[in-house]
C-alpha cells in the first residue's frame, strides 16, 4: 500500500511559528517606512532622481516613481526611454550573481556562480556584448564586485565570493581588452561576502558571518585594523555614507529585518545611532535617495533619503534625518524600596500594674 503522504506538505511547528511570528509582524508593521508593495521580491536595486530601477524574480525589470509610486514595465536588458531590448548575451555558465558598471570607461564586469569574472564592452550598438577579458581566480561563486577609476586611467576592481575571500585587483586597458594584475588579498570574513563598497581609500565589507568591516587601503601594512561591527544574524547590505556624495561620516546596515544606523567618525569606535524594525523579513538592499522636490516658493530642494527593499516584497522609504537621531534610552528608575511594616503595638505595664502582678503571683 502505497502513502498518499506529500513531503512537500510537512511544515515543523519551527516553521509556524516563524510564519506566524512574520504574518503578526506584516501587520504590525503594514505602514512603517511608507511601503510601496511589489508583485514580486527585489532582487537589485538603483535609485537614479526620484526613480527606483528594479529587478524582480518575477522576470520583470520595474521602474517606480517613489514619490508619486507610478509604474512602469521595462521589457528586459535597458533602462533607455525606448525600453526595448537592446541586446541579449550568452555570458557565463551559470547564474549572473553581480553586475558593475563603470560608464567613463564603457566597461561592464560581471560575476557569476561559474566562479569566473567577465570583462565587457558596453556600445549603443544594437548587438551582443563584445568581451573585453576575464578572471578566472575564485574557487568559490562570485557573488559582488564594486570598482573606481583610478586617475591613470586604470580601473581598481574589487570581488567577493561565497568562501569569505575578498581580492582587489588593478585593471589596465590594453588596445580594447582588460589585464588584471592583483593587488592584494583580504580573508577577515569567515564565509560569504554579502556587499562591498569601495571608494576614498576605504573597502567597506558584509558578510553573512554576521559583521561588518572596514579595511583602510592608505594605512601601512602592519597597522591595526579596525574592530569588526557585529550583528546577531547575516549582514545582507550595508550603505557607508561617507562613500557617497554626502560624505558623512555613518553607516547603515541590513540584518534580519532590521535598519541600523552606526557613527564611524571614529572607525574604532563605532557608535550605534538607532536600529528600525523596518520589514517582517529579511532588508536585502540599502540605497540613498537624493529626494528632489520644490517648496511653496517655487525652490529646489533636495532630502536625502534611504531606500530598503526586503523578502517581504516591499520598498521602503525612509528620512535620513530620522535614522539619524539616536534612538532615546529608556530610563531606568530604581525600583522604589517596599514599604516597611509598621511596628506592632505593643502592651507596656505601668509601674503600678506591674507591682500589682507581683502581688498576685506572690500570693499562690
Amino acid at each position: 500500500m502505497t502513502s498518499t503522504t506529500n513531503p512537500e506538505f510537512l511544515v515543523s511547528s519551527s516553521q509556524l511559528e516563524i510564519a506566524d511570528t512574520r504574518l503578526q509582524k506584516s501587520r504590525r508593521l503594514k505602514n512603517v517606512g511608507d511601503p510601496l508593495q511589489l508583485p514580486g521580491k527585489a532582487l537589485a536595486i538603483e535609485v537614479i532622481g526620484n526613480d527606483a530601477w528594479i529587478a524582480e524574480n518575477t522576470t520583470v525589470a520595474r521602474k517606480i516613481d517613489l514619490v508619486v509610486d507610478s509604474r512602469q514595465i521595462l521589457i528586459t536588458g535597458a533602462w533607455d526611454n525606448t525600453k526595448e531590448l537592446i541586446s541579449s548575451t550568452d555570458a557565463h555558465l551559470d547564474f549572473v550573481k553581480s553586475l558593475l558598471v563603470i560608464p567613463s570607461v564603457n566597461l561592464l564586469v560581471s560575476g557569476s556562480s561559474d566562479k569566473i569574472i567577465r570583462f565587457w564592452h558596453l556600445s549603443a550598438k544594437q548587438q551582443p556584448l563584445q568581451s573585453a577579458g576575464s578572471l578566472s581566480s575564485h574557487t568559490r561563486p562570485v557573488e559582488c564586485l564594486a570598482g573606481q577609476v583610478l586617475p591613470d586611467g586604470n580601473v581598481e576592481l574589487c570581488t567577493g565570493d561565497t568562501m569569505g575571500i575578498i581580492r582587489l585587483w588593478t585593471l589596465t586597458n590594453d588596445d580594447g581588452r582588460w589585464t588584471t594584475s592583483l593587488k592584494t588579498e583580504f580573508n577577515h570574513h569567515r564565509t560569504k561576502i554579502s556587499d562591498l563598497h569601495l571608494g576614498f581609500g576605504q573597502l567597506w565589507t558584509a558578510s553573512a558571518d554576521e559583521t561588518v568591516q572596514v579595511r583602510n587601503l592608505l594605512d601601512a601594512p602592519g597597522k591595526r585594523t579596525p574592530p569588526p561591527i557585529t550583528h546577531s544574524k547575516d549582514v545582507r547590505c550595508l550603505l557607508p555614507l561617507y562613500l557617497t556624495d554626502l560624505r558623512e561620516p555613518y553607516i547603515v546596515t541590513g540584518s534580519g529585518d532590521f535598519l541600523r544606523v552606526y557613527d564611524v567618525s571614529t572607525v574604532e569606535e563605532p557608535e550605534l545611532l538607532n536600529q528600525v524594525e523596518s520589514h517582517w523579513h529579511d532588508v536585502t538592499h540599502i540605497r540613498l535617495w537624493m529626494r528632489q522636490s520644490t517648496d511653496e516658493n517655487n525652490q529646489r530642494k533636495v532630502e536625502p533619503w534611504i531606500v530598503s527593499t526586503s523578502l517581504d516584497a516591499t520598498v521602503r522609504r525612509w528620512r535620513l534625518s530620522d535614522l539619524l537621531a539616536p534612538q532615546p534610552k529608556s530610563k531606568v528608575t530604581a525600583p522604589s524600596a517596599p514599604p516597611q511594616a509598621e511596628p506592632e503595638s505593643r502592651f507596656i505595664m505601668t509601674a503600678e500594674e506591674a507591682q500589682e502582678l507581683d502581688d498576685l503571683l506572690d500570693s499562690d
